[in-house]
């Protein structure tokens, strides 16, 4: 590993922490998600990780917050940037999307029901996006 790897390595724990803490599986190779995909039922949130400012202020606070309000069946995250073939894996399950992070994914019983893109999360209060998200994943898991 050069020292650039082992440095992000470092850098991104803490981001890693704040979702894993709050009850987030991490995926982090493509065998992990496709595991995970092939056994998903009812909703799950599926959040892409990033180092930017916005994911840090505004996305995982916003998920950490919404998913401790609504009753989620799985909470999982990829981290874009750090496990490249984590995020590509997760992606290729919604793929109608443009690749975007940070970027929450709503799935219902492993099928996209919503997606909530990096546009609609930078420059958008953390409380907004919150309440957006809480909102969404009520009416997918009363589904």
């Amino acid at each position: 590993m050069n020292a650039y790897d082992e440095y992000m390595k470092q850098v991104v724990r803490p981001m890693r922490a704040e979702l894993a803490e709050a009850g987030f599986t991490e995926l982090t190779t493509a065998d992990a998600v496709h595991e995970f995909m092939a056994e998903t039922k009812g909703t799950t949130l599926v959040v892409i990780n990033s180092v930017c400012g916005c994911a840090a202020g505004l996305a995982r606070p916003a998920a950490r917050e919404a998913a401790q309000e609504v009753s989620v069946d799985n909470l999982v995250t990829v981290f874009a940037g750090q496990d490249p073939e984590a995020t590509a894996a997760m992606r290729g399950y919604f793929d109608e999307v443009p690749p975007s992070s940070p970027s929450m994914a709503i799935l219902k019983d492993g099928q996209l029901a919503y997606f909530i893109p990096r546009e609609n999360i930078e420059g958008y209060p953390m409380e907004q996006i919150k309440a957006h998200l809480t909102d969404v994943l009520k009416q997918v898991c009363a589904e």
